[in-house]
């Protein structure tokens, strides 16, 4: 009784001297979700909204995850926050290959220097095209019975449905309804429900409805066949308990309808039919998932320093919740302090400062997901008692409950001295006690102690406190044998806590009932496939060894399995082929597993390899030589070290008589003559599988190569709406070699896009061309020399009013061409189903099917495949191509953030199909790979302390650019985190920097991130700003030093002339002089006047149009551009400077192939060049803002 008192006496003091600092104990911060966001179902095209609103008082920043990251909202044109909060997707976009609105979101709210708390997670989901799985069927039925009408679609499109009849919409009642999956059932039918039914999608674009199902009523009635329907839980003895619940109901003359579904109802269901002569039973389990549901939420709390806390979380929900927790949004990971008890429980150990934040417990099943928060806050120690806001720290543990006030005045009092005489009285493997003397100056009785420990080394301290005041040890339990702690003991008083003891340092014993490490552990590989490990009895077995644990696992796998083994010795058998595997031995007595042995490497010993090389083809050099080339067995299956590779060749298809070689070109061959080959790939234990046999034809005769062949002999063009079928016959002079043919074709322009044939093919069909238009199109053939003399041909597309293209049968079209040789007469299909899945950033997989092999796709003869690919960028790429023998192949070693097109061809002996449909793929982003451009600094004019720093875009951007950072200092040899930072969005190439020191030296360098990270940076740019308050200064830096405006530029002169002279490969010059004025204090750059008099082409002008065409000042070329331009055009305001003579034209002009001027264009050039004034974009181009009639020029 007396303890009890002194501890109520404790309390009651430091309750009331709570009061006087109660205000300096930081409160609870109001911070949660009012608004989280939900599934939803979103319509591609149409926009979507995520939901999300934090209620708190401080200001909160939020953001979206979408998939576990953060996207970059700020580059993104579609998503957007509003100002709720709330994520706002314009135009849901959704294809086959691209998916970039669906998946996983959660709002993310942050309140800055305090925490993060994550909201629930939401599925955004896109419903799919409109499609049918089945059609429905017409079905009959006699009066007064009942018909089920089926409309099977994907999941997401159910809720678009419903049914019509004779084109009117279907209404439900009792009798008439409409089931969860779709399918109306028809129930006590008559003549009136007969007719034509249908299913309809509506609300996803255009309705789509499914083909006509009849619905016919026989004569007669159902009575002969009815069955009587009971349905009920298998737990429930009669159907009269099923009917008397509400809930319940049998619609469509046999389907159980429950409403308000609860958990109770799961079970197994059973459905009897009876007609009095038989019966017929069928059952049904049903399933209930409840979503996750607190029972208990965490809750906020207030603790100290080296304290143990838990926050509690309790949650039902069917399937059982898994639970996960975090902090400041961050997943808690399990480690030794923090710690998940009682099933879904977070414990912390030994509290230090960094714990402080928002802590959540986040609970998820199939059926939903759910979050709580809660907050901890970590009080001050100090030298008088203050109690803690609560009267009781229930969420402390036990061993802490006692220790509830820490200081937060000022002191009252003196405090103890430290403990004296620290010691481990009792040290075991798992806890250790410790006991000491009262502190030589105590300052008042009822003292309580506080042991602090820690593992050695750790920062992180725990606190255990005594039972009952004036208590002189304590046991600290659950420790790690074998290991350092630190403990230290602080006294405590009323006015609050005392100076530390001396730290002591002890180490928990180790345990020693287990068995130690077996010894001398060997391993020996005896076949390609098996393994003898040995090992010794363990030295301090500590009693009898039950039995032994082999672990072993396959080297860079982490996964690793055992086996339990009864001896010293064990033959590990079905292992892979010349692999590494990693072994350890672990010896088990009654007290359970002991001390691991080290880990041993061994490698199973090299067989033949079980796999033949990949992708075998043959090129024909000339009549007498065959270059065969292929590529390694897969790794896995090579089974050791490669030493060689043979092949085997014979004439044609003849059995036996097959010669053996180890070379890769076969000379010495006869001409004309079929070869059938083979290879397979040699280790030191012999030859593995061949492949198949692939066939190749020498030349009759060897054909010249040494000049690029001569034109087609003729090239024919057939216009359709949309396409162009263009067909030739090769070169006259059939002796030079010809390997394929080059298309171009373009509106007015042939070199726009580019496209190759194989030499074997005669016909193209240019397909996805603009109705009405002109193309222009030409035919070279080529050959490793280069290629030969084009031809040229034009046709107008008919135009979009014409019929629909018909489907051309290109082989009928021109078989009886004059002077086209005929394809071969049985063409093999075209692989079909082509297929490009991308990997990596430089790796993408390509699958087809081939329709003229089994159905099993499996190849039993002699043919390849040839793939070939190419990326549109630029539009004159050639073709890569390889061959294989699969069905599969990777392409590797391809650009980052690309598109390729690929496409299949198949070939058997002579006989070769078409190139197949293409696919596309375009490969990963990755980081950038060279650092931006053509970096330039320019002063600003009349502005001596403000430049302008101008770049282009990386070559190697590898990804959508979403940002640069300008680094910038006055010391070239500081470290990069010495310089200033400035950043710039993704979409600009210019950036305006203030207010620098006149008279000094910057130096400059930008790098580009995208959406995987950092690039390199770019060199250093060096720029000296001008001296005084010179006015007129501009400057362009470059990476030697700075080079003044040239005189006859922009100079300074008053009323002299500027001459601006394009050339034009056509021929055409157009000179145009504007005079330049300097006004005191402001620079007016050289500007035409117009009749209107003269504008300003500004960024943010509203009524911006784009110009018809750009003329670059450096490339001096024509260049169409797009009419709809990004809304924040990149612009500089900076003069451009002119260091060439304007009368220097020698060094501009280029011949036009055409003949000819166009005199036109030469009167509409001169009248608006100098009509308007002329812009200066970032990329140093001049405008011509009057809409010009098309040039087309070669």
């Amino acid at each position: 009784m007396a303890e009890r008192g002194a501890r109520w006496l404790l309390f009651f003091s430091t309750l009331t001297s709570s009061l006087v600092a109660a205000d300096k104990v930081r409160t609870f911060t109001p911070f949660r979700f009012s608004v989280e966001p939900v599934d939803t179902l979103a319509v591609r095209g149409l926009p979507a909204v995520l939901n999300c609103s934090v209620s708190s008082k401080a200001p909160v920043r939020v953001e979206w995850k979408k998939d576990g990251t953060f996207p970059n909202l700020a580059a993104d044109d579609r998503r957007r926050l509003v100002s709720d909060g709330s994520l706002l997707i314009s135009t849901v976009v959704h294809s086959k290959h691209n998916k970039p609105d669906e998946g996983v979101y959660q709002c993310v709210a942050t309140i800055d220097n305090l925490g993060t708390i994550s909201s629930r997670t939401a599925r955004l989901t896109v419903a799919g095209l409109p499609r049918f799985s089945s059609q429905p069927e017409g079905v009959s039925v006699r009066p007064g019975g009942s018909e089920v009408l089926s409309c099977e679609v994907s999941a997401e499109l159910i809720p678009f449905t419903h049914w019509e009849k004779s084109g009117q919409a279907v209404e439900t009642d009792s009798r008439v309804v409409q089931l969860p999956s779709g399918a109306l059932v028809i129930s006590n039918a008559s003549q009136a429900d007969a007719g034509s039914y249908r299913c309809v999608i509506e609300g996803l674009g255009p309705a789509k409805s499914s083909e006509d199902a009849q619905l016919q009523i026989l004569p007669g009635t159902d009575a002969d066949n009815k069955y009587k329907l009971h349905m009920f839980p298998s737990l429930m003895t009669t159907l009269l308990f099923i009917c008397s619940d509400g809930r319940f109901a049998v619609i469509g003359g046999g389907i159980l309808q429950i409403t308000s579904l609860t958990e109770n109802d799961a079970g197994t269901y059973s459905c009897q039919a009876d007609n009095g002569n038989e019966t017929i039973e069928t059952q049904a389990q049903l399933t209930v998932q409840v979503p996750p549901r607190f029972l208990k939420k965490p809750s906020n709390m207030y603790a100290h320093e080296a304290m143990d806390i838990i926050f509690e979380c309790e949650v039902t929900g069917s399937p059982a919740p898994t639970v996960k927790w975090l902090k400041n949004g961050d997943a808690v990971i399990p480690s030794d302090y923090f710690k998940i008890v009682n099933q879904n429980n977070l414990q912390v150990l030994g509290l230090v400062r960094s714990d402080e934040g928002f802590y959540q417990c986040l609970a998820e099943n199939e059926a939903g997901n759910i979050q709580a928060s809660a907050q901890l806050i970590i009080l001050d120690l100090g030298k008088s008692y203050i109690a803690l806001p609560t009267s009781t720290v229930p969420s402390l543990t036990s061993a802490t409950t006692d220790h509830v006030a820490s200081g937060l005045g000022e002191r009252l009092g003196p405090t103890p001295s430290p403990p004296r005489d620290v010691v481990a009285s009792l040290v075991s493997t798992r806890f250790i006690k410790l006991t000491w003397r009262l502190p030589a100056e105590p300052h008042g009785e009822n003292i309580t102690y506080s042991v602090f420990y820690s593992l050695v080394g750790s920062s992180r301290e725990r606190v255990q406190n005594t039972s009952a005041p004036g208590e002189m040890q304590v046991t600290i339990q659950n420790l790690i044998p074998d290991t350092k702690y630190t403990f230290r003991v602080v006294a405590s008083n009323r006015n609050g806590l005392g100076e530390s003891s001396t730290p002591l340092t002890v180490a928990t014993q180790p345990e020693v009932q287990v068995p130690g490490p077996a010894p001398n552990l060997q391993a020996v590989s005896v076949t390609s496939t098996s393994v003898i490990l040995t090992w010794e009895r363990p030295v301090t077995g500590n009693g009898e060894i039950q039995t032994y644990k082999l672990y072993y696992s396959e080297k860079g796998q982490d996964s690793e399995q055992d086996m339990d083994v009864v001896g010293l010795a064990y033959t590990m058998t079905g292992l892979k082929k010349f692999t590494e595997y990693s072994f350890r031995v672990v010896a088990y007595n009654k007290h359970g597993p002991g001390v691991s042995t080290e880990d041993l490497t061994v490698q199973t010993l090299s067989d033949v390899p079980s796999a033949a090389p990949q992708n075998l083809s043959l090129e024909v050099q000339n009549s007498r030589s065959i270059m065969v080339r292929w590529q390694p067995p897969p790794l896995g299956s090579q089974n050791g070290e490669l030493t060689g590779y043979k092949i085997r060749y014979r004439k044609g298809g003849r059995k036996g008589e097959a010669a053996e070689i180890m070379t890769t070109q076969l000379s010495q061959l006869i001409d004309g003559t079929e070869y059938s080959f083979r290879v397979s790939a040699t280790t030191v234990n012999g030859s593995g599988p061949a492949t198949e046999w692939l066939t190749g034809e020498t030349f009759e005769s060897d054909l010249d190569e040494s000049q690029v062949p001569g034109a087609p002999s003729s090239l024919h063009v057939r216009p359709l709406v949309n396409s162009i079928v263009v067909s030739w016959t090769p070169p006259e002079n059939q002796d030079i070699v010809v390997r394929g043919y080059s298309i171009g074709y373009g509106i007015g322009n042939p070199h726009a896009q580019t496209v190759k044939v194989d030499y074997k093919q005669r016909y193209y069909s240019i397909d996805n061309l603009e109705p009405s238009s002109h193309y222009v199109i030409t035919l070279k053939a080529f050959n490793n020399m280069g290629e030969g003399i084009p031809v040229y041909e034009s046709a107008i597309t008919r135009p979009q009013s014409d019929p629909i293209d018909p489907d051309i049968d290109l082989f009928e079209l021109f078989h009886h061409t004059p002077h086209t040789p005929a394809p071969d007469p049985s063409p093999m299909l075209p692989p079909v189903g082509v297929q490009a899945s991308v990997i990596s950033h430089d790796t993408i997989k390509v699958s087809w099917a081939d329709n003229s092999l089994a159905k099993n796709q499996k190849i039993t003869d002699s043919r390849f495949y040839t793939v070939r690919w190419k990326t549109n960028i630029p539009a004159n790429t050639k073709y890569k191509v390889a061959n294989t023998t699969t069905l599969t192949h990777t392409v590797m070693n391809l650009k980052p953030n690309t598109l390729y097109e690929f496409s299949v061809m198949v070939t058997k002996g002579r006989r070769s199909s078409t190139w197949s449909m293409t696919a596309h793929g375009t490969t990963f982003e990755t980081l950038p790979t060279s650092a931006p451009k053509d970096v330039t600094v320019v002063s600003k004019e009349g502005r001596p302390r403000t430049i302008n720093i101008n770049w282009q875009p990386p070559t190697e951007a590898n990804g959508k650019i979403t940002g640069y950072i300008i680094y910038y200092s006055t010391d070239v040899n500081a470290e990069v985190h010495d310089w200033v930072v400035e950043p710039v969005m993704g979409n600009r190439l210019t950036h305006q920097i203030q207010e620098l020191t006149l008279d000094t030296t910057y130096y400059f360098k930008i790098q580009a991130r995208n959406s995987k990270g950092m690039g390199p940076l770019s060199d250093t740019v060096q720029f000296r700003t001008p001296k005084g308050n010179l006015a007129d200064y501009s400057f362009h830096g470059t990476p030697g030093g700075r080079s003044p405006l040239p005189d006859h530029g922009f100079g300074s002169t008053l009323g002299k002339y500027v001459h601006f002279i394009t050339y034009f490969d056509g021929g055409i010059k157009i000179r145009c002089s504007c005079k330049q004025t300097v006004v005191p204090a402001l620079r007016k750059r050289a500007a035409c006047k117009s009749n209107n008099g003269s504008h300003k082409y500004k960024s943010t002008s509203k009524d911006l149009k784009p110009p018809d065409l750009w003329i670059h000042h450096e490339r001096l070329e024509m260049k169409p551009i797009d009419k709809s331009p990004e809304p924040n055009p990149v612009m500089t305001e900076t003069p451009i400077p002119r260091s060439q003579d304007p009368s220097g034209e020698s060094g501009h002009q280029r011949r036009n192939s055409f003949q000819g001027k166009n005199a036109l264009a030469q009167r509409i050039l001169r009248e608006n060049f100098c009509s308007h004034q002329t812009q200066h974009s970032s990329s140093s181009h001049l405008l011509l803002s009057q809409p010009i009639d098309t040039f087309h020029f070669y």
